[in-house]
């Protein structure tokens, strides 16, 4: 109580006091519930089974889904889920994913491994939690399928083809893979880490790899 009074919780959307994220603010969020890309999950003006952000890729993944479009607002709860430590956000994040997207039919929930520095300069890892909060709720096991193969330089910043680049080979299976798998990360911004992290999951036995985020970048 005396915390709370000292440092009163605010919506860190909006700013305003109140709840980490506020009423108003989660409403006015951008789900993506009309047309998208059958494979990418890219928003268009009507179905289509490829758009021309995926045309002509190479991708492991048999679909990809997110529930949010990755604007300003879901930048800045991402943001303060991931960086600012707020973990509580997690369990936001996986009712505003269960709620926007179908549950899928798999066997499993695999999640992106994080990169060890980040993961300890964090004390936590976003995509596993996010994974963890879908699996109560799609009543599916968590498995950790896939490690990293060293370290990679962050993907912030590069160009498109760069990021495919800095990624390719950067997974490797960490165990044996059921044959349907939905792989959890927390934003979907180029696909190439989908893409690589579903390759690994390919090599380690699965046979359809599907796609989950909480948001995506919008192009």
């Amino acid at each position: 109580m005396l915390l709370e009074l000292l440092l009163p919780q605010r919506c860190v959307v909006c700013r305003r006091p109140g709840a980490q994220a506020c009423a108003g603010c989660l409403a006015a969020l951008p789900r993506l519930t009309g047309p998208q890309c059958a494979r990418c999950g890219a928003p268009s003006a009507w179905p289509v089974a490829r758009c021309r952000e995926c045309a002509g890729r190479r991708l492991a993944f048999a679909s990809a889904r997110a529930a949010l479009a990755y604007d300003d607002a879901v930048k800045a709860l991402v943001s303060a889920w991931k960086e600012r430590g707020l973990r509580g956000l997690a369990r936001l994040a996986g009712e505003i994913v269960a709620e926007t997207i179908p549950r899928p039919d798999a066997d499993a929930l695999a999640f992106v491994p994080p990169e060890r520095d980040r993961s300890l300069e964090r004390g936590h890892h976003p995509a596993a939690r996010l994974a963890q909060e879908l699996g109560v709720r799609w009543q599916l096991p968590v498995a950790q399928l896939l490690a990293r193969t060293g370290p990679a330089r962050p993907q912030r910043g590069l160009s498109l083809p760069e990021r495919r680049r800095n990624v390719r080979g950067a997974f490797r299976p960490a165990a044996a893979s059921p044959p349907r798998v939905v792989l959890v990360d927390d934003v979907y911004t180029s696909g190439a880490t989908a893409a690589a992290a579903a390759s690994a999951l390919r090599r380690a036995g699965a046979r359809r790899v599907d796609v989950v985020t909480m948001a995506r970048a919008v192009r």
